[in-house]
């Protein structure tokens, strides 16, 4: 986030920052607001199949691998070294297969990760986000399971609307859902509503939330009506309650997306991140509607919602004062494997550690805390956009 860039040189150019204001082309502050098949909208399955919450157990997690300079320019390599980084991590805790464009940016990808990450070259990727791009996995609780991908169009093209970056660079994304499912050997379909992984939460368990500025947005989805959104995101996830929550439209390029803010630790509970000190006003007002609707709220189950919250860093001690408003400052964004949760560290030494004991409280596993700054500063996104988990059968 930011309240006041300027464009930057092509060779300087952050690349997507997803949490950047449109304060950077002028515009105004917003306000809160079935077998294998490529290509064609498929009916959703019945609601026995569903994507069970991330807590479960994971076959393996699936990463993209940043090669393209013509949306990175001169931090590619500096938001490489945090993927590498990251994955590494992850294969601590379970195998990881992270996709790259073609045999130089695999063998770069291999070098920079090592041997316990598998990198392939047969799925081709524009960019490192895979929440968003990626397939959804669903389970029938049989032994089956198959995908759906949510049509992605680079966060309804913001990031040609907020960059200049052509609509074409992010053409392999585009159809990265299919190709991965089709990779993995199961049957795969289209959902009728375009959106990202990153902007719906769910719990395995009948219930999801998501902001409304992500769903009902004519970048996204031109002449839905919420209702009609709902129920295709409930069909598609096997679930029955939506919680909408408010979200802020237009001042960063997801519109809002849900999973740096507030996220699911099981069936009926979830946790929220409320602002601290760094977080401009827009962002932190917006914590705070997100919390008040969810401690009103109850799931499919009929449950009150337990909500959970920690608090944002009030130093980033290693950013510089005039991007600090353009950090994604979230705990939240963490990605969890079969062992332990892994999250960010700031360097604001007592958030940093009341995080970690709060994330390590809620799940019983522990946390690992790694130095993403180049990710979550000059990427805009956090450990959680770049991982898709895919579940044991």
């Amino acid at each position: 986030m930011t309240t006041n860039m300027t464009p930057h040189r092509q060779g300087d150019r952050p690349g997507i920052n997803r949490r950047t204001l449109l304060a950077r082309t002028g515009a105004a502050a917003a306000a809160l607001a079935a077998g294998p098949v490529l290509g064609g909208i498929q009916p959703a399955h019945a609601a026995s199949w569903r994507v069970p919450g991330e807590e479960v157990t994971h076959k393996r997690t699936w990463m993209a691998w940043p090669s393209s300079y013509t949306i990175w320019g001169n931090t590619l390599s500096r938001i490489q070294a945090d993927i590498a980084k990251l994955a590494k991590e992850v294969a601590k805790h379970e195998p990881v297969i992270m996709c790259a464009a073609g045999s130089s940016a695999a063998s770069q990808a291999r070098s920079a990760c090592g041997s316990t990450v598998q990198v392939i070259s047969s799925v081709p990727v524009s960019d490192c986000w895979m929440r968003d791009t990626g397939p959804l996995f669903r389970v029938d609780g049989a032994g089956g399971l198959d995908a759906f991908g949510l049509n992605f169009n680079a966060w309804g093209e913001n990031a040609t609307r907020f960059y200049g970056i052509p609509a074409s660079a992010y053409d392999k994304d585009r159809v990265v859902a299919q190709r991965l499912a089709a990779y993995a050997g199961v049957p795969f379909a289209k959902a009728s509503v375009v959106g990202e992984g990153g902007g719906v939460e769910y719990d395995g368990d009948g219930t999801l939330m998501a902001t409304e500025s992500c769903w009902l947005n004519s970048n996204r989805n031109p002449g839905k009506t919420r209702a009609q959104i709902e129920a295709e995101l409930l069909t598609r996830f096997g679930a029955s309650k939506m919680i909408w929550l408010p979200g802020v439209k237009g001042q960063d390029v997801t519109d809002g997306h849900i999973d740096g803010t507030a996220r699911y630790i099981k069936p009926g509970v979830v946790m929220v991140q409320l602002a601290g000190d760094v977080r401009p006003d827009v962002w932190t007002a917006n914590a705070q509607a997100i919390h008040d609707v969810l401690v009103n709220a109850t799931d499919a189950r009929g449950r009150r919602l337990q909500v959970l919250t920690i608090e944002g860093p009030d130093v980033l001690p290693r950013i510089p004062s005039g991007k600090q408003a353009d950090f994604l400052s979230s705990y939240m964004n963490w990605t969890v494997t079969n062992q332990a949760v892994i999250t960010t560290q700031f360097g604001d030494t007592a958030k940093d550690a009341a995080a970690k004991t709060a994330i390590s409280a809620a799940y019983g596993r522990p946390v690992v805390q790694l130095n993403l700054d180049n990710l979550y500063g000059n990427g805009g996104g956090g450990a959680h956009c770049v991982t898709m988990q895919e579940p044991n059968r």
